[in-house]
């Protein structure tokens, strides 16, 4: 066993549908995509192989992680092309649209209306994972790892308007404040946020606001210190909330030690939720309905 630092992940970045390593010296061939407005934007993935699905459950398991065995799985030549082809569609695909459009498109044809979506990034997205409990009929996940307010802002109407559900709980801000999309501004982020309240209450759909979880440092930015900037939003979310008559539900408190870390037992890296966390939050998100 070996402690989870930064430096034992190589060219390691935590993004798109779980934390997975990519490694620069391994080429795919180029995926072939669709260019102009087409009918069909979106470019299939293959399946996941067996050493994504392994390593991205091993992420979930509460303890301490197997390095050793955690970094052969980043080291599968299956698992490298599957996050190679990943990567040549993201490159075309900011927004992350192509994620769930055959998802949406099967709900919408099937005529049932979630009763809410859960809507965000890696922290939403592995959840459906972590806590596949919470995900009954009627509640829907719609996260996509690494992505920023703005991201999330676009895509919008096509993963939570089109599904029309009663309501949606959002969690945005690691990403923002980890400056995934390069440097932005409190500011920024406080704008996407209130774009995104207020689509949806334009379609009638009814807000839940997620604080944004606690971290102390992300393992792939690691020159940030992100545990005080994270209070101070999540401060704002809150007053924005109250001002608004939105709810506003508090993991940050359940998740965090008393200086803005994520609690030890609730996380592999710091950042992201194991099944611990997940079950930490189960009741808290069962409010949200």
């Amino acid at each position: 066993m070996h402690e989870l630092r930064p430096t034992s992940w190589p060219r390691c970045l935590l993004v798109l549908a779980s934390p997975l390593c990519v490694f620069s010296a391994m080429a795919a061939e180029p995926a072939t995509i669709a260019a102009g407005m087409v009918d069909q934007a979106c470019v299939a993935l293959p399946p996941k192989p067996a050493a994504t699905l392994q390593f991205e459950q091993a992420f979930l398991e509460p303890g301490k992680p197997d390095m050793p065995r955690l970094l052969a799985l980043t080291k599968d030549p299956a698992h490298i092309a599957w996050q190679e082809a990943k990567k040549a569609r993201d490159a075309q695909d900011w927004a992350g649209l192509c994620r769930y459009r055959e998802d949406n498109a099967a709900l919408v044809a099937s005529g049932h209306k979630p009763d809410i979506v859960f809507y965000g990034d890696s922290i939403t997205e592995n959840w459906v994972s972590g806590d596949p409990g919470l995900f009954a009929p009627g509640v829907v996940g719609r996260g996509i790892s690494g992505q920023t307010s703005a991201q999330m802002l676009v895509r919008f109407h096509a993963d939570v308007v089109a599904l029309q559900p009663k309501a949606v709980h959002i969690m945005a801000g690691t990403n923002d404040v980890a400056g995934n999309n390069g440097p932005t501004t409190e500011q920024a982020w406080r704008n996407n946020i209130m774009a995104m309240v207020e689509i949806a209450r334009a379609h009638g759909i009814r807000v839940v606001l997620g604080s944004i979880p606690p971290a102390s440092r992300f393992i792939w930015r690691p020159e940030l210190k992100p545990a005080s900037q994270i209070v101070k939003l999540n401060e704002w979310l809150r007053s924005y909330a109250r001002s608004e008559g939105l709810r506003y539900l508090d993991y940050h408190a359940i998740l965090a030690t008393e200086g803005g870390a994520m609690k030890a037992e609730y996380s592999i890296d710091g950042v992201h939720p194991n099944r611990d966390g997940y079950a930490a939050m189960r009741a808290l998100a069962n409010s949200a309905h």
